[in-house]
């Protein structure tokens, strides 16, 4: 355990960081799992996607993930969304 008051004050912003960071990071994996289940369910896929796509933007913005991350995810997602659609 640390001992310096500065080291303290790191873990505790360090924890909340943490928490706040997996609270976002949850919230990207459900939103694109919610795409996946609506395209092959074959139900609204856009406006799921379009939800899916504002989460990921807010987390690379915030910079829980890369932005390069975010764009990669949204990629698929809408790829998966697309050919679930047309078939």
């Amino acid at each position: 355990m640390a001992n310096h008051k500065s080291a303290l004050k790191r873990i505790k912003q360090n924890s909340k960081r943490r928490m706040r960071n997996r609270i976002v990071k949850t919230r990207v994996k459900t939103s694109a799992k919610n795409v996946i289940s609506a395209a092959e369910k074959s139900g609204d896929v856009s406006g799921e996607l379009k939800n899916a796509q504002s989460v990921i933007d807010k987390a690379a913005q915030k910079g829980v993930i890369h932005p390069r991350t975010a764009a990669r995810k949204i990629s698929r997602l809408s790829r998966r969304a697309n050919t679930s659609a047309s078939a």
